[in-house]
């Protein structure tokens, strides 16, 4: 019989765990203003005060573009993990893998359609299936190939979005739609549970569609592909004995993200300052984060700090799809009914709120059973048996 029993907790990697769950508190953070309000036709958000205007702005700058890209990084770390393992113990690893990713995907089409429209689950078991013609990649192919699709294409679009900017600058704001704010608010704040639905189908490929698919290949899977090369290497794993290597992405990345997650605020916002700072800075916020917790666990005192984290990730799943109930039940006309009607600043107390609730919930959760949920369902479908969910006493 082939062995499907869970890693053990020694196994882990207490790090990826808790950049894991510092990425779904910062996603949490991007999307709670499309929970609340219709941020995707808005434009240029529409601030009641000063202290909302702040509040966007730091998250803008500290979450926007940084978090889904950081999912993504540990999306191709895990696939290198996971594909070893599945191989080591004598598995169709690829077959099972493809199996994950159609797990997944359905998982997916469920939240985009009957939850929450802004999804990412979809987008990365689609490109979670082109990533395993990489499996066998050698490490050096896969950072070179991550950095050129992530470099190239963005250095091309930001000077084509540059010179829209310059020589037509009305066609480079970034666009609002009366129309579709109306009706946002007509089914996800007054209508049925089939009304919000269909809006959130419309919502979904507003957002993802075939104009879209290109950038978001370019966007996801170089942060795929450098997971995966990191995997392979071992930085995170065998953190101390490549520590150097780690400071030397730590501080590329730092000096990449500064400037290019402020230019939007120390120029002007429009749709190529914006692109900009989506398209570079976002990753290279998004690998200073995950460098910046490598180093920071092996410290006792930030060890300590950052474990709390660690609970929600290992979780990450469940967790994620518990967020969006919970804000589509507070938000959504056959919830409570409170879409269009808190601040921005009140979204981002509301926001801290439940994900500190989620911490709690998650660390009694890990307490009694071996997975969140969702991972056990998502675990037991892919290996096709039900894998063990209660904690064995001692």
């Amino acid at each position: 019989m082939l062995n499907t029993n869970p890693i053990s907790d020694h196994e882990r990697m207490q790090s990826i765990d808790v950049i894991r769950g510092f990425a779904i508190l910062g996603i949490f953070l991007v999307n709670m203003s499309s929970f609340h309000s219709p941020a995707l036709y808005l434009g240029t958000l529409d601030h009641e005060s000063a202290l909302d205007s702040w509040i966007t702005s730091l998250i803008d700058i500290f979450a926007q573009a940084s978090f889904y890209t950081l999912f993504s990084f540990l999306f191709g770390f895990g696939m290198i993990i996971f594909l070893d393992r599945a191989k080591a113990k004598g598995h169709s690893y690829k077959r099972l893998y493809m199996r994950r990713l159609i797990v997944l995907l359905v998982i997916g089409i469920i939240h985009a359609t009957l939850i929450w429209h802004g999804d990412i689950l979809i987008t990365y078991a689609l490109i979670g299936g082109i990533l395993l013609l990489f499996y066998q990649a050698s490490p050096k192919g896969l950072f070179i190939t991550s950095l050129s699709i992530l470099l190239v294409p963005a250095v091309l679009l930001s000077g084509l979005l540059l010179l829209l900017s310059i020589f037509s600058p009305e066609n480079a704001q970034l666009p609002r739609n009366e129309m579709m704010i109306e009706e946002s608010f007509q089914h996800y704040k007054y209508g049925t549970f089939f009304e919000a639905t269909s809006q959130r189908v419309t919502d979904y490929f507003f957002v993802n569609n075939f104009e879209s698919a290109f950038f978001l290949l370019i966007s996801l899977l170089p942060l795929f592909l450098l997971g995966a090369y990191v995997a392979k290497v071992n930085w995170f794993k065998n953190s101390k004995e490549h520590k150097k290597m780690i400071w030397v992405m730590w501080g590329i990345s730092l000096v990449t993200a500064v400037p290019t997650k402020l230019l939007p605020y120390l120029t002007t916002k429009n749709v190529a300052t914006e692109y900009i700072q989506d398209a570079i800075g976002g990753p290279a916020l998004a690998l200073f984060y995950a460098t910046s917790i490598v180093l920071l666990m092996e410290k006792s005192f930030w060890h300590t700090i950052l474990k709390p984290f660690s609970y929600v990730g290992r979780l990450s799943l469940s967790n994620y799809l518990l967020q969006s109930i919970i804000c589509t039940t507070i938000f959504y006309g056959y919830g409570l009914g409170f879409y269009g009607e808190i601040t921005y600043f009140q979204a981002f107390l509301l926001t801290i709120f439940i994900y500190i609730s989620q911490v709690i919930c998650s660390y009694i959760w890990l307490r009694y059973f071996v997975y969140g949920p969702i991972e056990w369902v998502w675990r037991s479908l892919t290996y096709g048996r039900v894998q063990p969910f209660k904690r064995r006493e001692g």
